[in-house]
């Protein structure tokens, strides 16, 4: 379903996901039309001081303090 026909309010937001993997990919898929991501690479980030979840949309995602995901821009 194209996010043009979603109610104002309703829209999912990446913080909303639930702090799995799982969760992170099935979100992801929804959001891209159905299109699969896969992890390709999850390891501890020194410089981030949480483990980094890179996937195959080209993004590395990890959870912040409140386990929240968020999108890492300076690997």
């Amino acid at each position: 379903m194209s996010s043009a026909f979603v109610k104002e309010g309703e829209a999912r937001h990446l913080k909303d996901v639930a702090p799995n993997i799982g969760a992170l990919l099935f979100f992801l898929r929804v959001e891209n039309n159905g299109t699969i991501i896969r992890d390709e690479k999850i390891y501890f980030s020194q410089k981030h001081g949480r483990d980094v979840f890179e996937l195959s949309d080209g993004l590395a995602y990890a959870l912040d303090d409140d386990n929240h995901w968020y999108i890492i821009l300076d690997l």
